[in-house]
């Protein structure tokens, strides 16, 4: 992963402080607010039972970084909760906000779970905390398998295309409603590559729902972005000489 190979970095110094945390705890809060669940957390083995969230339940963690020895907060550089699918090989990373005396309050509302969540199969996730400060060693431990309802995985991969599909379709009606071609004009070699890339973005989302992790997304994305960018300007370069030819 690509957040955690910094913090392997950090280790590199065998006089390297340590980190713990003071207080762990999970709470469970249902939807009229009444405390389902609330246990401490350990860094020496997850929680036996496992955590399970229905659709309106709110999961909370809190803790503080401390120093292992004086006892005193940290703010580490990089915070990070990770949940990852064992059996689909999927995975999401949530960055925490901490204080700058060390403490940290993330809540997981199932009802508006973050984008950075993943899809998930039956397989429970794996909860685990990444930490990582400048002269500490490096802390990475489970915390606990977590089961979400079914359902989450499809909503969440739903919400994730239904955020890109409109906006390509935004574009491509911009492009369309600005540009105003002929339609023989859209199978020119000059304007087809851009109508493509477009078209290659929704294929994307959809291979996205269906198969694709978060990282591949980001990298094909990203590729696509460039292709657009050259392919698109090429496209209005191409209209706008065609029009200026038409007006002399």
């Amino acid at each position: 992963m690509i957040f955690v190979a910094p913090l392997l970095l950090l280790a590199s110094t065998a006089s390297a402080a340590l980190l713990t945390l003071q207080s762990p705890r999970i709470t469970i809060t249902g939807s009229d607010g009444s405390q389902l669940r609330s246990d401490p957390l350990s860094l020496k083995q997850q929680l036996a039972q496992p955590v399970t969230l229905s659709q309106t339940d709110i999961l909370k963690i809190t803790f503080q970084t401390v120093d292992a020895d004086s006892g005193k907060g940290i703010q580490p550089q990089q915070t990070f909760l990770r949940f990852y699918d064992e059996h689909s090989g999927e995975e999401g990373i949530q960055p925490l906000r901490v204080t700058n005396g060390g403490k940290v309050k993330f809540e997981l509302n199932m009802a508006k779970p973050p984008l950075s969540f993943p899809a998930t199969s039956d397989a429970p996730l794996k909860v685990s905390l990444i930490l990582g400060a400048v002269g500490y060693t490096p802390l990475n431990v489970n915390l606990f398998d977590l089961f979400v309802p079914a359902s989450q995985a499809i909503l969440i991969s739903a919400m994730a295309a239904g955020l890109v599909w409109p906006l390509g379709l935004f574009f491509l009606g911009s492009y369309w409603g600005h540009v105003s071609p002929k339609m023989p004009r859209l199978l020119s070699a000059k304007i087809l590559p851009f109508t493509a890339t477009l078209g290659a973005f929704e294929v994307l989302m959809v291979w996205y729902w269906v198969d694709l992790k978060l990282g591949d997304v980001l990298l094909y994305g990203g590729l696509l972005g460039v292709v657009t960018i050259f392919t698109g300007q090429y496209a209005l370069s191409s209209i706008s000489e065609r029009r200026l030819g038409v007006q002399k």
